[in-house]
């Protein structure tokens, strides 16, 4: 009987050491645990590393497997281009129903990226003209080659409207898809809920090729060895040492508006911190200095933007649109300075009226750059405009990677700093979840698209409890009570 009834009370009283467990988090692996920005310098260091080798011992097959590396890591980059935009565009359009004035925010996100574009121009001319980036080269006319690819404004304006709708998907002609994009965005809106349909299977295929995107991501810091390695051992430490008044401008024009101007508007436009905002955006920053594509990096950039206390309606709006669109490094700094370096090998005399052409260029045609790695096509139209021989832009290829990763990287900060501005403006900026911004690494998105816990950790490999809890940013009302504490 004793110990029937031990038995009994046994099974209603489970011991202790019975007693189940909660299920424990998967341990991250000490690779992902390590912040996305060491990741990165580390690929950096192990390029330039390999790269010196490779040049200095004249290694080829190691020349060779650099180039494939980073060949193929743009190539997974570019694959996801062309639907990414086209969805993109076409779902933040629709998303704008949501906001409240949201004409009134297009607007002024459209007046703020002329504006900046118009300030960094001028910051590009005046270090041109300061240190004739041209004198002392030793390059010639002679040196010079006609690009493959040139653009002009009759090019830029027919080119807009594609004959088909097929050819920009396969050509890669970004603003093509950019056009029909919001041409469906546009008739979708007016069609209403008829085109629901359409709409949910748009939405779902951005979340599936944002998710693909994120695993291409994370092969960033393998890149980033095969690109800079690659450059390294092409052409070498000499190249730059021709170029290198040009390469120091270009470099410094980017770090005056990057550090400069965007610090100087945050604090004076936005009334927030800006070393917050370096703190918050930084992994789309150094995504995009060794990506070289603006386009690739938007996943990354949209998601830090909102969690810089944009709201996802605008932000998923504004991001798209400023990938393809805000160019302050290579449709600003880059073509002003190329400009002027070109003119000085040709010996062609500049006025004040071809420096206020080049400034005129750069607001209103920064939409030809399409967010695609390199600015030939920005340049070519610069220097047509200008009358300038079109073979300049050859002596500037062989340099254009290592002044193209600067350039973007400044086109991805202006393209996150732009929505925090209007949202500042706007009260519908989240000012709390601004100040709580820290320093974050770049994961793995969350599967709906959010950024959570397996999207933005706190860079110690340990998800941010905060952001993780927070739900998804409600419709933008008129003037939310969060955004007055200012």
């Amino acid at each position: 009987m004793s110990t029937s009834a031990e038995t009994t009370e046994s099974a209603q009283t489970p011991r202790a050491t019975q007693a189940p467990q909660p299920p424990q988090a998967p341990k991250s692996s000490r690779i992902s645990s390590i912040p996305f920005w060491a990741q990165i310098l580390a690929g950096l260091v192990l390029g330039v590393v390999l790269g010196g080798i490779a040049k200095s011992g004249d290694i080829s097959w190691l020349t060779t497997t650099l180039q494939h590396i980073g060949d193929l890591f743009v190539q997974l980059l570019k694959l996801a281009v062309a639907p990414l935009v086209f969805f993109a565009i076409l779902v933040s359009i629709t998303n704008l129903r949501q906001v409240n004035n949201a004409a009134r925010l297009a607007t002024r996100t459209l007046l703020w990226f002329m504006v900046t574009s118009l300030i960094a121009v001028a910051i590009g001319l005046a270090i041109g003209l300061l240190t004739n980036p041209g004198a002392g080269t030793g390059l010639t006319p002679k040196d010079g080659k006609l690009p493959a690819h040139t653009g002009s404004w009759i090019d830029f304006l027919t080119g807009i409207v594609p004959k088909d709708v097929i050819t920009p998907f396969t050509e890669l002609n970004v603003l093509q898809i950019v056009f029909m994009a919001a041409v469906a965005g546009i008739a979708a809106l007016q069609l209403g809920e008829k085109a629901e349909p359409v709409l949910k299977i748009s939405r779902s295929a951005l979340e599936l090729l944002q998710k693909a995107l994120w695993w291409v991501i994370r092969l960033a810091p393998i890149g980033t060895v095969g690109l800079i390695g690659n450059a390294i051992a092409t052409y070498g430490w000499n190249l730059i040492g021709k170029y290198a008044t040009f390469t120091v401008d270009i470099y410094v024009g980017c770090a005056l508006v990057m550090f400069g101007v965007y610090p100087l508007l945050l604090s004076t436009v936005g009334k927030v911190s800006p070393l917050k905002f370096f703190k918050g955006a930084w992994p789309a920053i150094q995504l995009a200095f060794v990506s070289r594509s603006s386009v690739g990096t938007m996943p990354v950039t949209q998601q830090v933007t909102e969690r810089l206390g944009v709201p996802r309606e605008y932000a998923s709006f504004a991001v798209p649109f400023g990938s393809t669109t805000k160019m302050d490094g290579c449709a600003s700094i880059y073509p002003a300075i190329a400009a002027i370096f070109i003119a000085q090998i040709f010996d062609v005399p500049l006025s004040i009226a071809d420096y206020v052409l080049i400034a005129f260029v750069s607001v209103i045609g920064s939409a030809a750059t399409a967010g695609l790695t390199g600015a030939t096509v920005m340049l070519t139209l610069t220097l047509s405009t200008l009358g300038l021989p079109l073979e300049g832009v050859g002596l500037l290829m062989a340099i254009d990677p290592i002044v193209d990763m600067m350039r973007t990287a400044t086109n991805v900060a202006g393209q996150s700093v732009i929505p925090i501005l209007v949202s500042a403006k706007e009260k519908i900026l989240d000012r709390e979840a601004y100040a709580r911004a820290g320093s974050i690494r770049v994961g793995d998105s969350d599967s709906d698209g959010t950024s959570g816990s397996n999207g933005i950790g706190n860079g110690s490999g340990n998800s941010d409890s905060r952001a993780s809890a927070e739900p998804a940013p409600a419709a933008v009302p008129a003037a939310p009570a969060a955004a007055t504490a200012s």
